[in-house]
């Protein structure tokens, strides 16, 4: 499988329009969760990590407390690929279960 094409500022503002609390820093799709407590904050990280080795795409994610704080890049491609779309998707309907 060959690197995925890189989105164009366009196509990442369409995306990020279907994508409520996503937006671009550092040049990654980037969102931060507030979820009530610990346990809610952890088994999203622990739902959403068998729906992110599926796709073999692995974000750059850390967690205190009751927040997640999430980063999409396809790194091989060297920016923002619709591979982070797709995932940044995923994860907002599994947070959806649990905010």
């Amino acid at each position: 499988m060959g690197r995925r094409p890189i989105l164009t500022d366009s196509e990442i503002q369409a995306a990020l329009g279907k994508l409520p609390g996503w937006s671009v820093q550092n040049g990654k799709l980037h969102r931060d969760y507030a979820f009530p407590d610990f346990v809610h904050a952890f088994g999203f990280m622990a739902t959403a990590a068998i729906a992110i080795e599926a796709m073999n795409h692995h974000p750059e994610w850390s967690n205190v407390w009751n927040r997640v704080s999430i980063d999409l890049i396809t790194h091989d491609s060297g920016g923002i690929t619709a591979k982070d779309v797709e995932l940044a998707a995923k994860l907002e309907s599994l947070a959806a279960r649990l905010l």
